[in-house]
């Protein structure tokens, strides 16, 4: 069992998008990126914290790839706008790869060259690529959020 963390917007959505991958064995909504100590959805919706929201994936790399995870975030989120996805504005949207060891920091490193070199986007991709600081696990409803009301 491998994990891999990954900030890119709102994270209930990015949560129930990796909950849907084969070989995704657990998914868990937090905060990390920042300073700020145990803090609560509260404190990082105040923008004051330095943490983002963050999902942390827990996957069997027998069944899925990093490399895979890494290609559905570039595709459920706009890489290129600072502190901002969609309506949701604020440092703890960023985009970010938080990589748990020196292989996943290389393939997130050549998976943004990749894209950069690709001409998809006309803006530079923001994305930031950091090793994992402390996990703040969300509270409780923020946890397969999607699931719980329904939404598909």
């Amino acid at each position: 069992m491998k994990k891999a963390t990954f900030g890119a917007g709102c994270f209930w959505g990015v949560e129930d998008a990796f909950r849907k991958v084969k070989g995704v064995v657990s998914t868990r909504v937090g905060y990390s990126g920042g300073t700020f100590p145990n803090p609560t959805y509260q404190d990082v919706c105040g923008d004051k914290t330095g943490h983002a929201e963050v999902v942390e994936v827990a996957y069997d790399p027998s069944q899925v790839s990093y490399e895979k995870l890494l290609s559905l975030f570039w595709e459920m989120h706009d890489p290129t706008t600072p502190n901002q996805q969609g309506p949701d504005v604020g440092s703890q949207y960023r985009s970010a790869i938080f990589f748990h060891d020196p292989e996943q920091e290389r393939a997130a490193h050549r998976a943004k060259e990749e894209l950069e070199q690709s001409g998809r986007y006309s803006r530079k991709i923001v994305t930031e690529i950091v090793p994992v600081s402390s996990f703040y696990q969300a509270e409780d409803y923020h946890q397969q959020y999607f699931k719980k009301q329904g939404v598909r």
